[in-house]
């Protein structure tokens, strides 16, 4: 019994003065802030996020694209009948045009597609009403697109 009401003394709550005494000791001790570590350098890059083809469909034509000069994924893209071979052309384009404004005198011929990542973003859900009064969801499915152009 009287092991129990010594522990229950120790719980009990610090006085008013000790409170306050260490009070301020803690705000003086905040933890700094950790940096963030450095992104490695990205050569010529351009994104394109929301758009409205379903990842699964744009990753189709950017396997067939990946690796590949600029100018020849510009022209296997133009005869490319997926409706992402548009958008992606778009893109890369704007990737050209972010290393001839970033880097100066770029030679153009000597870019490739270093990488082209496809991601899926946001799920826009709509129902559809079926039979005997019920809904099914329909999920229309968005991509977020990144390229990063290399010099050979």
């Amino acid at each position: 019994m009287a092991d129990k009401k010594k522990t229950t003394e120790k719980k009990a709550a610090p006085k008013a003065s000790e409170a306050e005494a260490k009070a301020p000791a803690a705000e003086s001790k905040a933890p700094a802030r950790k940096a963030r570590p450095a992104k490695p350098a990205a050569g010529p890059h351009a994104s394109l996020h929301f758009l409205r083809i379903a990842p699964r469909k744009v990753r189709l034509v950017a396997d067939e694209v990946r690796g590949q000069k600029v100018g020849d994924a510009l022209a296997l893209l133009k005869y490319t009948p997926q409706a992402a071979a548009q958008p992606l052309a778009k893109l890369l384009r704007s990737a050209v045009a972010n290393a001839e404004q970033k880097g100066g005198r770029v030679d153009v011929d000597a870019l490739f597609v270093k990488t082209l990542t496809v991601d899926q973003g946001p799920k826009m859900r709509r129902f559809m009403p079926r039979a005997m009064g019920r809904a099914y969801r329909v999920e229309k499915k968005t991509s977020h697109v990144y390229v990063e152009l290399g010099t050979a």
